[in-house]
This record gives C-alpha cells, structure tokens and sequence, in this order.
C-alpha cells in the first residue's frame, strides 16, 4: 500500500508535534515547517500529497501557502487549520482551493476521519485521470463516446472519423485498406458475374 506524505506547517511546536504523531501512528509519512516560508521552499523541491496548514502564522501564512501550492501542484489538497474566531479565514481558503478545513483544536478522530478524506479524494482523482486515458468504443457498430467536458459515461456517441477531428487537430480523408479493398473487388466481381449470368 501506498504511503501517502503530508506536509504539515504550523508555528506552534506542540501542535506540530501532536498532529504528526497522530498521522505517523497511522502510516502516514509526516514532514514538518515551522513557518509558511520554509513550507513554500519545502513544496518546491519536494513532491507532497497532502499538505495541513495553519491559517495565522507571521510572514507567509496558510492563505499564502495555499496560493503557492496551487501555483506549483494545482492538483493537491490542502487541509487548513483555523482557531477559534476565524472561521471567514477559512471560508475564503476554500473559495481559494482549499479542499477543507479544521478548527482548532480537533480530536484525534476527526483529524484522522478528514485526513482519510482527502486520501479517499486523491484516489479518486487518480482513478478519473486513468479513466479520461481510455476511449469507450462501442463492440458492435465501433462509434465513439465523447465525454469530455462532461460526466464520464453521458457523451454522445459518433462516428470515429467525427470524434477525430472534434478533439483533435487531426484531419481525416476516407479511403481503403489493403484487407477491405480485396473485398470489394470481390464483391464487384460477384455483383459483375451475376448480372452477366442472369442476361
């Protein structure tokens, strides 16, 4: 199994101590920074899939963390921490990307049931991307479904010379192979004989 990485940045020791003991003891491998500024150096060198940031900490704080993990991984999740009061901080990290939030302080268990939710999302989003790779054509008649831009399994069905040139910028001419030309000229050959026997 996986062992997913968490960046967790907060100025307080204790808490930093606490929430990473709780996510080792559990499998999870925990790496720490202090401030919002070694964070942000931390995120561009290294790859996380998780990162928990406080909201309040001097120099770059969490809003600041999350716009720079956004900027450098688009696609990873971002938990915040939040205290007691600062409850529109937290809103607006989510209008900002922010998959979800946490006050301080939080038990053991919720911070393990939100940990595991942004596992359970990542998962998901890996599934997604696998998915959007494969192109669901039919057994019988061969057409293509075009999902994009739309949920997975609810696109319209087309001919694959149609769904060639919608996504890409593939033009497509129509001709023979070499197996299907034989066999028209078979077939035209029969149609000939026929016509001939039959006068």
């Amino acid at each position: 199994m996986k062992q997913y990485s968490i960046l967790l940045v907060d100025d307080e020791e204790s808490i930093r101590l606490s929430v990473r003991y709780q996510l080792e003891k559990v499998g999870y491998r925990v790496f720490s920074a202090e401030n919002g500024d070694v964070a942000v150096e931390k995120i561009k060198n290294n790859h996380f899939d998780i990162i928990i940031t406080d909201l309040m900490m001097d120099g770059t704080d969490g809003i600041g963390v999350l716009k720079e993990a956004k900027i450098l991984h688009p696609t990873i999740l971002v938990m915040v921490l939040t205290g007691y009061g600062s409850v529109d901080t937290a809103v607006e990290a989510m209008r900002l990307g922010a998959f979800d939030y946490l006050q301080k302080p939080c038990s053991k268990e919720e911070l393990l049931i939100r940990t595991n939710k942004c596992i359970e999302q990542i998962k998901l989003n890996r599934k997604l991307k696998v998915f959007e790779k494969i192109i669901p054509i039919c057994c019988v008649c061969k057409k293509i479904r075009d999902d994009q831009g739309r949920e997975p399994g609810t696109g319209d069905w087309m001919e694959p010379d149609l769904y060639i040139e919608k996504n890409s910028n593939l033009e497509t001419s129509h001709g023979y192979c070499d197996e299907c030309a034989k066999v028209l000229e078979k077939e035209a050959l029969l149609a000939n004989q026929k016509k001939s026997d039959s006068i």
